[in-house]
């Protein structure tokens, strides 16, 4: 909370081991307010130090199902607070608005919103598991021919796309009441439908919803100098004559970088390397499980290379389905350096909603309703459309923006927002 101090407990290089009694995502919201954090797969390991002076309140609700008990196991440390005097960064905020968005999240707590319906989320993996069958009935009667072939690619794309989808809403502890069945669940879908590590995302995603598109702060928005984004970071590489690539025609190898690369390449070499170096070994089991039902499955129909070709393919599609939707959220939208904003504020700038429709819910598993999402990372998403009036009208009452638009102008706008970057980066390094 705003001016609460805390212990700086130490024991050795390590740190303090604690139980796991905060969720991931308070290890990204703290990452900004503590100087040491280490995230591992059964515990959360912190050198606490003084707490930075700015409201944590409103993230801290935002990403715990039950912030009574996290909070029992934080009093003790708990050694006192600022004076109303001290320097604080809450100071700027408007208060009025702080007050009626937690008005609104009761209110949204009292219409159940945050209660999740199993119908929905049983059907939902109940089609992924239909494709999978799917996809081993068609190679198995109608044999491994190029058409054949390029169908089962289109329905095993489909699934792990959807998969990834699912794997998010357990992520978010936003389908049972208690964190542990989440957390259990979530390691099954990301780890035996994926291949993929829980803890790397955990520790990736909230990150990005603690500090969205705020650099050094947001994994999402570090490009490793292969992009510039937002309006300043290009004009600070144009001053400095930073020129890795040719940022002016970075909307066009986009096309060539990030749709068909991202999963396929750099994020399986970081799943990997991560639960390796960090010993997520519960992790690796899991997606050990995943490659092993695969390449059972498809080896008597394709063989060990042709099986490795149809999962690269697959991870090839799917990489494009992943970055399309999650970028068309974000790139076209405010990207810079910490501006200490009350949490709706930080948040609805960051993000932007797509035009709702069964398929557009269904294609980006419910993240068109990104700000929604944002502002209430535990909520069901089938119950996104319904707190949506609540917020457009918080946000009308302080003019904050509220951004919605179609699903093909927001792909077109992410291609529109690189190549604005890079003109702005290309006139600061010739002329600035």
């Amino acid at each position: 909370r705003s001016g609460k101090c805390w212990n700086n407990w130490r024991t050795g290089k390590r740190g303090l081991r604690l139980p796991v009694l905060l969720q991931p995502s308070t290890v990204a919201m703290c990452k900004s307010v503590l100087r040491c954090i280490r995230v591992e797969s059964n515990s959360l390991l912190l050198n606490l130090t003084c707490l930075l002076p700015f409201s944590l309140q409103d993230a801290f609700q935002a990403f715990h199902i039950n912030p009574t008990l996290v909070q029992k196991f934080l009093k003790p440390l708990l050694i006192g607070e600022l004076a109303p005097g001290e320097p604080s960064q809450d100071r700027d905020k408007n208060s009025q608005l702080v007050e009626d968005f937690r008005t609104l999240r009761k209110t949204a707590e009292e219409m159940n919103l945050f209660r999740a319906s199993p119908l929905f989320f049983s059907l939902y993996l109940g089609h992924i598991i239909a494709l999978e069958v799917l996809a081993w009935l068609m190679v198995s009667y109608c044999g491994t021919g190029w058409i054949t072939t390029l169908i089962l690619a289109c329905i095993l794309t489909t699934s792990q796309a959807q998969a990834g989808w699912l794997q998010h809403d357990f992520g978010h502890l936003s389908v049972f009441k208690k964190s542990s069945w989440n957390h259990i669940v979530h390691k099954f879908v990301i780890g035996h439908l994926k291949g993929a590590s829980a803890n790397w995302w955990n520790h990736r995603h909230f990150q990005h919803h603690a500090k969205p598109n705020i650099f050094k702060k947001d994994p999402d928005v570090n490009m490793l100098h292969i992009f510039v984004l937002g309006d300043t970071q290009p004009v600070e590489y144009g001053k400095k004559k930073l020129k890795y690539l040719p940022y002016n025609h970075q909307h066009e190898y986009f096309f060539l970088i990030f749709p068909p690369l991202l999963i396929p390449v750099y994020f399986q070499i970081q799943i990997i390397s991560t639960m390796i170096r960090r010993r997520f070994w519960a992790d690796l089991a899991w997606a050990i499980s995943y490659y092993m039902r695969y390449f059972i499955t498809y080896i008597p129909f394709y063989g060990v290379l042709g099986s490795l070709c149809l999962l690269t393919f697959v991870r090839f599609l799917e990489s494009h389905w992943f970055v399309w939707v999650t970028q068309m959220n974000h790139i076209p939208m405010e990207i810079d350096s910490e501006k200490h904003r009350d949490w709706l504020s930080s948040q609805v700038a960051a993000t932007c909603n797509i035009e709702q429709s069964f398929f557009n819910d269904w294609f980006t598993g419910h993240l068109n309703f990104q700000i929604e999402h944002h502002l209430f990372p535990t909520m069901p998403r089938h119950n996104f459309w319904k707190v949506k009036p609540l917020v457009k009208s918080l946000c009308a009452k302080y003019g904050v923006q509220y951004e919605e638009k179609p699903l093909g102008k927001a792909f077109v706008d992410i291609v529109g927002s690189l190549k604005k970057s890079g003109d702005l980066w290309l006139d600061a390094y010739l002329h600035k």
